[in-house]
């Protein structure tokens, strides 16, 4: 049953002056969360074992838990729900169910005790008490710090969680709907839209003050505005298979003569030595690609480092537009210079970034495709990262509007950013 703000609470309704002078005491110990708490719909339930909430942000409460329950200690409950709603486990819960083939309550409980370790144990402290019976990390023997998914992964349903079968946070903490839930055409749930304004607005609260909240939502907030997506996996993906692929980084040395030798006396026979693969980083810079696409690429340049084993020494990074600009080592992706602007032909990158010695093993472009190709295959492996164009902007040039870029050639690897 939805509630309306009534006085105080009669015997067995939902005192809900208590409960929201809890959210305001959650929110002004924690005011980067404010605007997420005040976008929770209250609905009394009797069906919920203490306070729980739905995917479409709406918290239920029972009247005889929040009647038996302090202020105080409310207000760390309020804070809980919405930290399921703001760091989507329901969502994830379901990706996670699917890529392991999860089925049933049991596993759904287990997915619900791993959402609450990855938020209390950090979300606490600081004028926000702690629930009692709230899970923590170190009630299963596990480190504090990690995500719900790298918790899932270190433990099952066992003895360490026999005390934790009443454990409810409803379908907006691991996905599965309950009997009690509005669903998507009930009263007051928000939409997906108004769901993701309210996560970026909380976002930029804790960006906007760093060193006011704790790393977990730090962190949280860091991926709000960069969040993982499946591309960024697969251009890993590519770059580590070109950089593993047969004869690359592979080079013969005497220093350690081959086991052939003992077949062949008299003569020393190089053995093959593999030495890890250095990657040159082409990003364009032309006037087509915006500034929003150039920040990707740096995050970019920080995962294909990543992907070759984090040998920042074997990146380097060049920028071209019409022109190749001056090749960077890799430092910090974040300090470098990306210079350009103009008009767009990448096949002066190429033969820039192959004309290095050492001559890299592999070449990565990350570009919106509108620019003349090399003619033939450069002798090392290729990956091609490709900002999304609309149809009408693909065909766009200021010079010829009827201009259509060229295709990725065939011998690159290629993979759609975003």
């Amino acid at each position: 049953m939805n509630t309306a703000a009534t006085g105080p609470a009669e015997t067995g309704t939902l005192d809900l002056d208590k409960l929201f002078a809890a959210r305001l005491h959650a929110a002004r110990v924690r005011p980067y969360l404010a605007t997420a708490l005040f976008a929770l719909h209250t609905v009394e339930s009797r069906q919920v074992p203490t306070m729980a909430v739905d995917r479409h942000w709406r918290c239920y409460a029972a009247p005889a838990f929040v009647e038996r329950t302090p202020v105080e200690e409310l207000a760390g409950v309020w804070v809980h729900e919405v930290s399921h709603l703001l760091r989507d486990h329901h969502g994830r819960s379901d990706r996670f169910a699917r890529e392991h083939g999860l089925t049933g309550p049991g596993e759904r409980l287990r997915m619900n005790i791993a959402a609450d370790c990855e938020i209390n144990d950090d979300v606490f402290g600081h004028g926000l008490v702690r629930p009692r019976d709230a899970v923590l990390p170190s009630s299963l023997g596990l480190s504090a710090g990690e995500l719900m998914e790298d918790y899932l992964r270190q433990f099952r349903l066992g003895p360490f969680t026999q005390g934790m079968a009443w454990l409810d946070c409803g379908s907006g903490a691991d996905g599965l709907e309950r009997e009690w839930d509005l669903g998507p055409d009930g009263a007051h749930g928000l939409s997906e839209q108004e769901r993701d304004a309210v996560r970026f607005r909380v976002a930029q609260g804790i960006t906007g003050r760093p060193g006011s909240a704790p790393k977990g939502w730090q962190r949280w907030a860091e991926e709000a505005f960069h969040p993982p997506q499946p591309w960024r996996a697969l251009l890993g993906a590519a770059v580590r298979s070109a950089a593993s692929a047969p004869g690359v980084g592979e080079d013969y040395t005497y220093g350690r003569p081959s086991r052939r030798s003992a077949g062949v006396p008299g003569a020393v026979l190089p053995s093959l030595r593999r030495r890890p693969p250095r990657v040159a980083v082409v990003i364009d810079t032309s006037g087509s690609v915006s500034d929003a696409e150039l920040g990707s690429a740096l995050l970019e340049v920080a995962a294909i480092s990543r992907a070759v084993g984090g040998r920042r020494d074997l990146v380097s990074v060049l920028s071209c537009d019409a022109a190749a600009r001056t090749v960077v080592p890799l430092c910090r992706a974040e300090g470098i210079p990306l210079v350009g602007g103009g008009g767009t032909d990448l096949r002066a990158g190429f033969a820039r970034v192959l004309r290095a010695r050492p001559r890299p093993d592999v070449v990565v472009v990350l570009t919106d495709g509108q620019t003349p190709w090399p003619a033939s295959r450069p002798p090392c492996r290729t990956v091609v990262g490709l900002f999304p164009r609309q149809p009408s902007a693909r065909s766009w040039d200021e010079s010829n509007p009827d201009y259509v870029p060229d295709a990725p050639p065939q011998w690159a690897r290629v993979v759609d950013i975003g």
